[in-house]
């Protein structure tokens, strides 16, 4: 199982429950939902699916399964966002 952490140059705001994540190098935006933003915020430091998904079963009330958090993370893979962790 591997390890995933953000990219660098990347601004990020949060607004209610949504988070808003500027790419500055690639002038994106990407906007994901309060789990998504508590899960961006985590990846400051080298994470798995399975400690991503233990950490929202601790803190939301949610149905979401670890399949789920390992798709969440190809997403945020395929925007760039994140990287596999060395």
């Amino acid at each position: 199982m591997g390890k995933y952490i953000k990219k660098s140059n990347f601004d990020t705001t949060q607004i209610d429950d949504e988070w808003i994540i500027l790419n500055t190098d690639n002038y994106t935006i990407t906007k994901v939902n309060d789990m998504g933003g508590f899960c961006w915020s985590l990846l400051d430091e080298s994470q798995s699916s399975t400690s991503l998904h233990q950490r929202i079963k601790e803190n939301f009330n949610s149905s979401t399964t670890a399949e789920d958090v390992e798709i969440y993370l190809q997403q945020l893979m395929d925007c760039g966002l994140i990287e596999h962790a060395g």
